[in-house]
């Protein structure tokens, strides 16, 4: 049974903000990596139409769990941040290349083609180097002391590779199913298509990472496989079939809204399988929330801010969705 207190409030508070950092910019990273594949113009255009209103505000929830989780978590911080150098700078150039090259793609001709090259690149390095930092996480980190211990490439391995790729399949079919529900005619007619063979790949993906886990170390197989832990574990990949059963129907029966948001499903189930193998460590096998937690009267004064801020940001978040809801077509939106 989970204790509850400041700090398991707060890892809670960090955990939302990943989430909805991956809801929010997972298709909109998936829609750029999947650029090559519509080599037309006018999809082109279209594509980056259906995420203009709100591709800028994502980032929010990302530097609120960064933020969060330095100032909540000092020592989880401190630790994770040396260890991660590498994939953490990486994502953030990728972000950034994206993020210029959505507005010089619309203020040139002859260079229109660099610069969606740069958003496919941009969008491709930033997934990557989530889903490797994530696999780095989840292996563990050398920790001396209050230190990181390890070298410069330790992040580097198999598994991080493999988390890695896994979540560049995942993001392609948020990006997939967005464009099945944003879109119209022909572009939308090959996004069906590609949504099909995404799923399968990421299916796979989620197979190989879950066969894979429980070698990291003993204790992750201890927490999905002994009794009678097996009773709260179970419903995870039984759910998780269930789901994949509607999403499958949802594109037989074309209809254009459900798969989205039930590969959003998919993501929310594989991130609480994340949180049963970590829980309740925020370095893994290394240092518990509690140990890493900020002095409660720090954390208490944090909470303050974010309990009138975060659900302002939902509020508008929410209404921008709603405003730009509806199917975007060609010749219309952001220039």
């Amino acid at each position: 049974m989970i204790a509850i207190d400041i700090a398991t409030v707060w890892a809670f508070i960090i955990a939302f903000a990943v989430f909805v950092y991956v809801v929010m910019d997972g298709f909109d990273l998936g829609l750029g990596m999947l650029f090559p594949l519509f080599p037309k113009k006018e999809d082109r255009d279209v594509m980056m139409n259906s995420v203009a209103p709100v591709w800028d505000g994502n980032e929010t929830w990302l530097v609120l769990g960064g933020g969060g989780l330095m100032a909540a978590f000092p020592l989880a911080y401190a630790v994770l941040m040396p260890a991660l150098y590498t994939p953490m700078i990486a994502m953030l150039l990728g972000l950034v290349f994206r993020g210029v090259a959505f507005e010089f793609r619309w203020r040139t001709r002859r260079e229109r083609n660099l610069w969606d090259f740069a958003f496919a690149g941009g969008s491709l390095l930033a997934t990557m180097a989530q889903g490797v930092a994530l696999g780095a996480i989840l292996q563990g980190v050398v920790v001396n002391g209050r230190h990181y211990g390890g070298g410069w490439w330790d992040w580097l391995t198999p598994f991080s590779i493999l988390t890695g790729v896994a979540l560049v399949i995942g993001y392609s079919l948020l990006g997939a199913t967005w464009l099945v529900m944003k879109t119209e005619g022909e572009l939308r007619e090959r996004a069906y298509m590609l949504s099909w063979w995404l799923l399968f790949a990421m299916l796979g993906a989620i197979g190989v990472v879950s066969i894979a886990t429980p070698f990291l170390d003993v204790e992750y197989a201890r927490r999905w496989f002994n009794w009678p832990n097996v009773l709260l574990t179970a419903p995870v990949p039984v759910a998780v079939a269930a789901v994949t059963a509607l999403l499958l129907r949802s594109l037989a029966k074309r209809q254009d809204n459900r798969p989205f948001f039930l590969s959003l499903t998919l993501f929310a189930l594989s991130y609480a399988g994340l949180g049963i193998s970590m829980w309740p460590y925020i370095v893994p096998r290394s240092i518990t929330i509690w140990q890493a937690a900020a002095p409660a009267s720090s954390q208490i004064f944090m909470i303050w801010g974010v309990a009138v801020l975060v659900p302002i940001i939902l509020a508008y978040t929410a209404w921008a969705y709603y405003v730009f809801r509806g199917k975007v077509s060609a010749g219309t939106g952001y220039h």
